[in-house]
C-alpha cells in the first residue's frame, strides 16, 4: 500500500486548509486510517483517526473542534478539513493505515505512511 499525502502550505492564524491522503495498491475497503503531525524538534502525535466506514473517528484534544477526517472509499482517499489554524498546528502532517476494523490512535499501529506534507501556520 501506497500513501500520497498533499494539500499543505503557508496560511495565517484563522485560516483554513484542506489534507488529502490518496492510497493506492492492495487497498482493503477494511481499513482504518489516522493523520499523525510532527513539529520541529517534537516527537510525532496521533491527530485524527477513522475507522473503515467513516462512522467512528476520533481527534487528539488539541484538533477537537476544529478539525475533521473523513474518507471515500470509493475514491480510496482520506481528508483533514483543518479550520481556524493555529501558529501550534504548525507541522509536518503524516497519513498512515493499517487493515482493521477498529480506528487507533497508537503510532504503531499503522503499519503504512505517507511522506508527509508541511503545514506552517503563521501568526
Amino acid at each position: 500500500v501506497q500513501l500520497q499525502a498533499s494539500g499543505g502550505g503557508l496560511v495565517q492564524a484563522g485560516a483554513s486548509l484542506r489534507l488529502s491522503c490518496a492510497a493506492s495498491g492492495r487497498t482493503s475497503s477494511r481499513s482504518f486510517m489516522g493523520w499523525f503531525r510532527q513539529a520541529p524538534g517534537k516527537e510525532r502525535d496521533f491527530v485524527a483517526g477513522i475507522n473503515w466506514s467513516g462512522i467512528s473517528t476520533v481527534y487528539a484534544d488539541s484538533v477537537r473542534g476544529r478539525f475533521t477526517i473523513s474518507r471515500d472509499n470509493a475514491k480510496n482517499t482520506v481528508y483533514l478539513q483543518m479550520n481556524s489554524l493555529k501558529p501550534e498546528d504548525t507541522a509536518v502532517y503524516y497519513c498512515a493505515a493499517n487493515v482493521g476494523v477498529l480506528v487507533s490512535q497508537k503510532e504503531r499501529q499503522y503499519d503504512y505512511w505517507g511522506q508527509g506534507t508541511l503545514v506552517t501556520v503563521s501568526s
